[in-house]
């Protein structure tokens, strides 16, 4: 995937999340009548600006797109006419305050459900939830699953594909529910309960292939390994393999399918390793060297073949899932919901020391899944945008100084007493947010190169 592909998609998140969360503020403060002086996506140096409207607010976009900012009239930024000053954002009654500062996380929340009602509409393509291989001394091994069922509904909601269930199964698992009825249909066409038990999975072992720790695998083909091609110039080219070889064996360890042959090259970046190669009913021995490659910070070996696939066997486990509109609107609304209840478990159980720390995320990470999500198609890109601005939204509602969250605590405190916060108490509060912030972003960038280094 190419480098400017990912930084285009995530310029473009960025983009939509930052606009749309401060023109929640902008809408909010024009309604309200207070004089927005600028609108700005991103920081610093402005690589556009222009003038519009009666207010002549300077709508900018700017070299660092990392963030925006609504500038309104303020007697605490600047001096005021005095005919302008019941426009002035200070000015205005707490409430009418509270509205414009909430606007812009509620925006995003906005944009998150018109993004999931989008991508209902156009359908989400999956894989059906035929259960692969087990995986040992696991919730899934207890509960006596069986490889080729196929699930079809857990504690009463249907799910049509691996995607729906390692949603679903997530939630249960940051509550560590117990208890939970999965319904499954083998081969045969009979129906099946198991009982699942999450009680044993701790919230921090959810980072990462959630469905795999639970004990889920999804179904894969068989894929023989017979070689559809070989790239030129490749290891495999030099070795000598050939278009129809089909690998019997590496290093006189036999194999029977393509997913066995790959973790042996893999495995042996730069070291010579001898193939059994069937040939035109002969069996002969050649020697490749796999080549060593950097996969997610990890060295593996590649020798530049693909396999013989049979497309018509994997179309059959793509199901494409689409919901008319009315019915894409109640999905939307339920998935915000539950992104928004899960995002705020997972900070109160990182705040309580039960989640690690390493599951926040940072701009080189964001960036990485950006690119994926985009790489995959539409509806997984959109996907990605509302379940990011489902955190974001999160993330500016906490009461924490700098923050939306903290001046909608300052002004609720405001309501309480009945006159205004300290300015002494919000510098001082300022300097609590900032460190805090500064603090998570250490975080997440720590973390963001430690996914680099360590794959």
């Amino acid at each position: 995937m190419s480098i400017f592909f990912t930084l285009a998609a995530f310029i473009i998140a960025l983009g939509i999340l930052i606009t749309f969360h401060e023109f929640g503020h902008y809408l909010v403060a024009r309604w309200n009548g207070v004089k927005v002086l600028r609108f700005s996506v991103g920081f610093g140096q402005p690589v556009f600006r222009k003038r519009i409207g009666k207010d002549q607010t300077e709508w900018v976009v700017a070299a660092i797109p990392l963030g925006g900012y609504v500038k309104m009239l303020d007697e605490n930024e600047g001096r005021v006419a005095e005919k302008d000053l019941f426009r002035a954002f200070n000015r205005q009654p707490v409430g009418r305050r509270f509205a414009i500062v909430a606007a812009g996380p509620l925006a995003n929340f906005l944009l998150a459900i018109a993004l999931y009602w989008l991508m209902f509409i156009l359908g989400v393509e999956g894989i059906k939830p035929i259960i692969g291989s087990i995986v040992p001394n696991t919730p899934v091994a207890q509960a006596k699953f069986e490889e080729g069922e196929t699930i079809v509904r857990i504690k009463n909601e249907a799910v049509e594909s691996w995607q729906d269930v390692r949603w679903t199964l997530l939630r249960y698992a940051v509550n560590q529910s117990s208890d939970i009825t999965v319904e499954t249909t083998n081969q045969r066409g009979e129906i099946n309960w198991r009982q699942l038990d999450l009680s044993g999975v701790h919230p921090d072992e959810l980072e990462g292939d959630v469905l795999g720790k639970i004990g889920f695998s999804a179904y894969q083909p068989e894929i023989k390994p017979i070689i559809a091609e070989v790239m030129s110039g490749s290891a495999g080219a030099r070795a000598g393999l050939m278009v129809g070889d089909e690998v019997i064996a590496v290093d006189d360890k036999t194999v029977y399918d393509w997913m066995e042959f790959v973790p042996e090259i893999q495995s042996n970046p730069g070291r010579t390793v001898v193939l059994e190669i069937l040939r035109h009913g002969e069996v002969i021995q050649l020697s490749v060297t796999p080549e060593a490659e950097i996969e997610h910070g990890r060295t593996i070996g590649r020798i530049g073949i693909t396999p013989v696939i049979d497309q018509s066997v994997f179309e059959a486990l793509r199901v494409m899932v689409t919901y008319p509109a009315d019915e894409a609107v109640r999905k939307a609304l339920e998935k915000t919901w539950e992104t928004t209840v899960l995002t705020l478990r997972m900070l109160y159980k990182m705040l309580f020391g039960d989640v690690s720390w390493k599951n926040i995320s940072g701009p080189i990470s964001i960036a990485d899944y950006a690119g994926q999500s985009a790489q995959m198609g539409l509806a997984s890109y959109l996907a990605f945008l509302a379940l990011i601005s489902v955190s974001l939204g999160v993330l500016n509602l906490l009461p924490i100084p700098v923050l939306d969250g903290g001046h909608l605590m300052y002004y609720t405190i405001e309501i309480i007493k009945g006159s205004p916060v300290s300015e002494k108490a919000m510098i001082i509060g300022q300097k609590i947010g900032l460190a805090m912030l500064f603090t998570l972003m250490t975080f997440a960038i720590y973390n963001d190169i430690s996914r680099l280094t360590t794959g």
